[in-house]
């Protein structure tokens, strides 16, 4: 864990941010005390309720083609 003064920390925010979001906490001193601490944020994920899913998915007109021959046929038409 790397401890900078705020002074520091101030004129090197964006190197102590990339040093977080790497992984290595950072804290930040005031006078000689810890007032702040840097540390990497993991993001949250929501999960979809199966049910709500389904419901979507049910509504949705089921394709006639793959999406793997539209795709070539878009790919295929772009080079005429």
């Amino acid at each position: 864990m790397q401890t900078v003064n705020l002074v520091e920390a101030k004129a090197h925010l964006s190197r102590l941010v990339d040093l977080a979001k790497d992984g290595e906490s950072v804290r930040i001193l005031r006078r000689g005390k810890v007032v702040a601490q840097l540390v990497k944020v993991e993001p949250v994920r929501k999960r979809i309720a199966v049910s709500a899913l389904r419901s979507l998915t049910d509504t949705m007109t089921p394709q006639k083609e793959s999406a793997a021959d539209v795709i070539r046929e878009m790919r295929d038409e772009a080079r005429y």
